[in-house]
């Protein structure tokens, strides 16, 4: 019998989750790596516009990168020295720590100078233009019948 969500997936997934695999220090990112760098991706008549939300990520933790046809972009989070506590130990912490990327393929003949990309309100805007398709010439090439 499934339970109502209010949570998540189901009520019973988070009790386990909380009780059952309690935080030993290694993470299983399956449900949180689902919901960073979530991306929109707009097709316009000149460009293609992706709007990549990165809620606490500072324009300075952020990579754009395009390499044999493809726009990486890479969000390094709370990866900054951590301050020891000496009056106890975290038993739950649900801040993420790490390295993100997402990988968009936006062809071979793309230049890094014709995409754009802007940062504001914790969302990461990128235009990358539309290559004019050159027509396929079709080159017949026939050979004289003698009869």
């Amino acid at each position: 019998m499934l339970m109502p969500s209010i949570f998540g997936e189901s009520l019973l997934d988070d009790f386990m989750n909380d009780f059952a695999f309690p935080y030993t220090g290694k993470r299983s990112y399956g449900k949180e790596a689902a919901s960073l760098m979530r991306t929109d991706v707009k097709d316009t008549a000149s460009a293609y516009e992706l709007e990549i939300e990165l809620p606490g990520v500072k324009k300075e933790d952020l990579k754009a990168e395009l390499k044999d046809g493809y726009l990486t972009i890479t969000a390094s989070v709370g990866n900054k020295k951590e301050e020891k506590q000496e009056d106890g130990k975290y038993i739950r912490r649900e801040r993420y720590a790490g390295t993100c990327s997402r990988s968009f393929y936006v062809g071979d003949e793309m230049k890094q100078e014709d995409i754009k990309a802007k940062f504001e309100n914790g969302v990461l805007k990128i235009t990358v233009p539309k290559k004019e398709e050159k027509p396929v010439v079709e080159n017949n090439s026939y050979i004289t019948i003698e009869g």
